[in-house]
């Protein structure tokens, strides 16, 4: 056993004797049988009972342990919560009262001990916020007395939620009598009872638009069931439709003609309802016209939605006799019968321009219509109805059958033939002045069968002077605008003209015709200008230029000596020595090589002077 355990024990033991002394005095306690320490601490908490507890805690009254749990107070509130069980609903459902507190401790309420008629569960009635609990007082709820819901010896949990709770009794009175069901809110509301607010466009039935709006509610509910008025027109309205003729055979969907703003006007729309559109006529057309009456619903026989369906007879009258085809629309439309609209466009042979104006049979032979008409399709080819014409014309069938390729039905004389787009080869310059004739020379059958050439040497042989030695590329230096002016740009061979070779003519370099003979180096046309003599080889380019032979511009950093410091002021002959044969280019890299006569040390200290020297300054030492 703890020592916390002893001392409570012995503390227990002391009050036990201190009620025993109170109770009957030293001498009672001796003459007391000795009880269980169980039960004496029952006494004691019976001695130390603050006050009676309510009558229905009563009976739990002499067990402490029912509600108390000794040293831990969190302990009260679940006890309590055992017990009253639907208040611990509330409390995990977070509903009602006790379930929207911040605090649920019961003690922070509700208090014990302070006698049997002790109200514990009390309200202040003026203080208390209804809107704490799942029923918000509005309107007139504000101004109800307490009890008028809260009924006595109820439970505040008790009291009613539903208005038809309360309001029973007026409902009955109201003659609703219960056919409208419990949901009282859809009609009425807490402000006042009489002002009913329907909002009848959350039913099934709306009456937003046309005369519904304006009908009372006892036309159609009869009975004030409400539940059991029909939804359909044919429901209310089917009296009027036998004495408008209809008579039910035009269905009981009437809201497919009719609307509820008036009920002669006509909204049905044949060509969003129906998968045939009425075009013309047709729409002023009645419809028994077509749908002819029938037994049951004039409408349920399904038409045929070719125009020979009702228009067999016209076919017979107007001469087509069925020989036609069953296409009516192919020449007729709704809006004249009598005049043909036949889109020659939605054949394979479109009419354009004169051909507009053909008469069918010019093409047609025969007519179209009748026992001795030609088969509607005919060869489509201009050389089929032109042949006449092209032989008059002198073609004489050399230039094919394709006459569109040049000819258009426009303008039989003006050839649209668009050489740059047809064939593969541009015409520019001259070309596009030049007869066809002129490069498709006339051959057995079509004259543009034989394939040509793309070359200029192809047609222009006789007209090279270079007499083949330049090749065949004539469009390097000749071009379609004229054929004596070369415009050749001598900048995309092997050898571009820059500086002073740019104003040179031809011939000084091209000594023949071939041109390929002209030399590329500067030695090959410079030798004898070359006053060095070859010694400094033929890559003349390495010091001088194409702008000026007299200036030069040699880059000694090309070289593995690199003039700096005082080597940048020496001249080339202070290294390279002219001999017999021409300047010495191959020159020691050594300083020694040059300076041997002002070493002052007379080779004591070996060649490698720019160990101690620089090129700057020779006389400036290294330390």
């Amino acid at each position: 056993m703890s020592s916390q355990s002893t001392c409570i024990n012995r503390l227990l033991s002391g009050l036990v004797l201190a009620a025993a002394l109170l109770a009957g005095g030293a001498q009672a306690q001796e003459k007391a049988p000795a009880k269980p320490q169980s039960q004496a601490q029952s006494a004691v908490e019976r001695a130390l009972m603050p006050g009676d507890v309510v009558t229905g805690h009563a009976k739990y009254e002499q067990e402490c342990e029912q509600c108390h749990q000794r040293f831990d107070k969190k302990a009260q509130t679940k006890l309590c919560l055992d017990c009253h069980k639907d208040v611990a609903a509330d409390i995990r459902a977070k509903k009602r009262l006790h379930g929207k507190l911040d605090d649920n401790a019961c003690r922070n309420c509700h208090t014990e001990h302070k006698g049997r008629a002790a109200n514990i569960a009390f309200v202040d009635e003026k203080k208390f916020d209804h809107a704490r609990t799942d029923f918000k007082l509005l309107g007139a709820h504000r101004e109800t007395k307490c009890e008028s819901c809260h009924l006595p010896k109820k439970k505040y949990r008790e009291a009613p939620k539903l208005c038809n709770d309360c309001h029973k009794k007026i409902d009955d009175e109201k003659g609703h009598k219960g056919h409208l069901g419990t949901k009282c809110e859809n009609c009425h509301n807490e402000k006042k009872w009489t002002d009913t607010k329907f909002d009848h466009e959350k039913t099934k039935f709306s009456l937003i638009g046309g005369k519904h709006a304006d009908v009372k509610c006892k036309e159609c509910h009869e009975d004030k069931t409400y539940q059991k008025t029909p939804l359909t027109c044919n429901g209310c309205h089917k009296k009027i439709d036998h004495e408008k003729g209809h008579k039910g055979t035009y269905g009981i969907k009437c809201e497919s003609c009719h609307n509820d703003k008036g009920w002669k006007e006509i909204i049905f729309d044949h060509d969003k309802d129906t998968k045939y559109d009425l075009k013309g006529k047709h729409r002023k057309t009645k419809c028994n016209a077509c749908h002819l009456p029938e037994k049951g619903n004039i409408y349920q026989a399904k038409l045929g939605t070719k125009c020979v369906t009702c228009h067999k007879k016209d076919d017979q009258q107007k001469g087509h006799k069925g020989e036609l085809g069953e296409k009516c629309e192919s020449c007729h439309n709704e809006r004249s019968w009598k005049n043909s609209i036949f889109d020659h466009d939605d054949t394979d042979f479109p009419l354009r321009d004169k051909h507009k104006d053909a008469k069918c049979e010019t093409c047609h032979k025969g007519g179209v219509s009748g026992p001795k008409a030609t088969k509607l399709k005919v060869d489509t080819t201009c050389y089929a109805c032109h042949r006449k014409n092209d032989d008059e014309k002198g073609h004489k069938g050399r230039y094919g059958e394709k006459c569109g390729t040049c000819h258009t039905a426009k303008d039989w004389k003006t050839s649209i033939f668009n050489h740059d787009k047809e064939t593969k080869y541009l015409l520019k310059g001259k070309h596009k002045e030049t007869k066809c004739d002129a490069c498709h020379l006339p051959v057995k059958g079509n004259i543009y069968k034989s394939k040509l050439e793309d070359t200029c040497i192809a047609c222009h042989k006789k007209d090279d002077k270079h007499k083949g030695q330049l090749g065949n590329k004539c469009e390097s230096c000749h071009d379609e605008k004229k054929w004596k002016e070369a415009p050749f740009d001598h900048n995309k061979s092997r050898f571009a003209l820059t500086g002073s070779h740019a104003k040179v003519e031809c011939k000084k370099c091209h000594l023949s015709p071939a041109f390929k003979d002209a030399p590329l180096s500067c030695n090959g046309c410079h030798e004898k200008d070359d006053k060095h003599k070859g010694a400094y080889g033929k890559k003349c380019e390495t010091c001088h230029a194409t702008g000026t032979w007299k200036s030069w511009d040699f880059d000694h950093s090309t070289t593995r000596f690199l003039l700096d410091g005082g080597h940048s002021k020496a001249t080339c002959k202070d290294c390279h020595k002219e001999t017999k044969t021409g300047v010495y280019l191959k020159v020691s890299r050594a300083c020694v090589s040059c300076h041997i006569r002002d070493d002052v040390h007379n080779g004591a200290f070996g060649s490698q002077c720019e160990s101690c020297h620089v090129a700057a300054n020779w006389k400036k030492v290294r330390r």
